[in-house]
C-alpha cells in the first residue's frame, strides 16, 4: 500500500520547495513573480501527484514544470509588450520619461548575458543548479547527449566571448571541467 497523496505531495513539497524557489528567483526579476512560478508548479503537483516520479526524480521533474511554467510566462511578457507598444514609444518621446541606468553587471557578467538564452540556460543549470548532463536532460525534455553537445557549444561561445573581453578564463575552464 503507497502513501496517500496528500503525504506525498507534503513530501515532495518539504524536499523541493527552496531548490525550486532559488531556480526561480534566478529567473525572475521580480520575486513575486517567481513565487507565481513555484505556486504554479506545485499546483501542477497536487493535480499530477500520480504522475511525479519517485525520490531525487521529483525534483527533477518539478525543475521541468517550473520551466514550462517560466516558459509561458515570459510567453504571457511578450505579447502584453507587444500590446503596450504604442504606449511605450509614447513615453520615450516624453521629455518627462528620464532614461533608467543600465545595469551594473560585472564584465564577466555582461559577457554571460550577452550570450543567447538557450545558453545561460545550459550553464546556470550547471552552475547555479549544480545538475548534471543527464539531469537536465530530463528538465529541457531531450537526451543527455544532446545536452552534453549544447553545453559544450555553450562553454565555448562564453569562453570567446571571455577572451574577448580579454578576460582570463582558464579559472572557469578548470570548473567547467568539474561540473560537467
Amino acid at each position: 500500500m503507497g502513501v496517500d497523496p496528500e503525504s506525498r505531495f507534503e513530501e515532495i513539497y518539504g524536499s523541493s520547495y527552496r531548490p525550486l524557489l532559488g531556480y526561480a528567483l534566478r529567473r525572475c526579476p521580480d520575486p513575486d513573480d517567481a513565487a507565481d512560478v513555484v505556486a504554479e508548479t506545485f499546483l501542477t503537483a497536487w493535480r499530477r501527484i500520480e504522475e511525479v516520479p519517485h525520490g531525487d526524480e521529483a525534483r527533477l521533474w518539478l525543475y521541468g514544470v517550473a520551466r514550462n511554467v517560466l516558459a509561458n510566462h515570459r510567453r504571457g511578457e511578450r505579447r502584453h509588450e507587444r500590446r503596450t507598444a504604442a504606449l511605450r514609444a509614447q513615453l520615450a518621446a516624453s521629455p518627462m520619461a528620464a532614461e533608467r541606468p543600465a545595469e551594473d553587471l560585472s564584465r564577466i557578467g555582461q559577457v554571460f548575458r550577452a550570450l543567447p538564452e538557450d545558453d545561460r540556460e545550459l550553464l546556470a543549470l550547471v552552475a547555479w543548479e549544480r545538475l548534471n548532463p543527464g539531469q537536465i536532460a530530463k528538465i529541457v525534455g531531450v537526451s543527455a547527449n544532446t545536452v552534453r553537445v549544447r553545453l559544450y557549444r555553450a562553454r565555448r561561445r562564453f569562453a570567446r566571448g571571455l577572451a574577448a573581453e580579454g578576460i582570463d578564463h582558464s579559472r572557469a575552464v578548470a570548473i567547467e571541467g568539474s561540473a560537467g
